[in-house]
């Protein structure tokens, strides 16, 4: 299960995603903290109850900031939406389910996204790929042909206006754009790639919800050799206010 989890913040003026807490769960506790990119933006503002960014707060219960983005198992698409996320229900804890959906909504600009941790030397997340709405028709088309195990490729954005270490995800033959990689995974990425070399990187489809909304749709894995000294999700930024 996913202990830790890294909380974004979109700034809507610039459209970039910022770290700016963590979320932890340990001794059957939750704990969050922020981190010191809440204090890199003079736009953002601390969540209500939670307003002292040098404070760590605990709690038994998942804080309702987090509690609200999980979807009820008395929805009539729950059994549906476990199948999306490739999860047993006896799984399913909160955190795993956090992990999986970025606990994403539309009337805000928060994600989450878990820290890596190294397994039998390698680096391994599992993600679903972003931005398929934005894609053309066909891409899309091609997006819902796709079938579990397939081989998926990487592509460096240069010009990407919003993200210097843009990724996006394409298919082999013929090569067409499926969505990007998220937006906390790229640096961690770029670095595996350059270290290990493009060759020895496999991203591939896990699974691929034909009916499921656009940011539930296609499930990744990208898996790299975890080099010696690497460190994910380092930079300054990541880091919490208070030790």
């Amino acid at each position: 299960m996913n202990n830790e989890l890294v909380l974004s913040w979109k700034n809507s003026t610039t459209h970039m995603w910022t770290p700016v807490g963590k979320l932890k769960y340990q001794n059957n506790h939750y704990v969050f903290q922020y981190t010191k990119g809440a204090l890199s933006s003079k736009e953002f503002k601390p969540f209500e109850k939670m307003d002292n960014l040098t404070k760590i707060y605990e709690s038994e219960e998942l804080f309702p900031l987090f509690k609200n983005r999980l979807l009820q198992k008395s929805r009539p698409e729950y059994s549906e939406y476990l199948e999306w996320l490739d999860i047993k229900e006896t799984e399913m804890h909160p955190m795993e389910e956090l992990a999986l959906t970025g606990g994403v909504r539309a009337t805000d600009s928060l994600q989450l996204f878990p820290i890596p941790m190294e397994s039998n030397g390698y680096y391994e997340v599992k993600f679903f790929s972003h931005g398929i709405r934005y894609l053309a028709p066909s891409y899309i088309e091609r997006a819902n042909q796709l079938s579990n195990g397939d081989k998926l490729y990487l592509m460096k954005d240069i010009q990407n206006n919003h993200d210097e270490y843009a990724l996006t995800l394409r298919t082999e033959d013929p090569p067409e754009l499926v969505g990007y990689c998220p937006k906390n995974y790229v640096k961690d990425f770029n670095n595996l790639i350059e270290e290990n070399g493009a060759a020895n990187i496999e991203v591939s489809v896990i699974k691929n919800n034909t009916t499921a909304p656009s940011q539930l749709k296609l499930l990744c894995k990208f898996k790299a050799k975890w080099y010696e000294g690497f460190s994910p999700f380092s930079d300054e930024d990541f880091q919490p206010i208070v030790s």
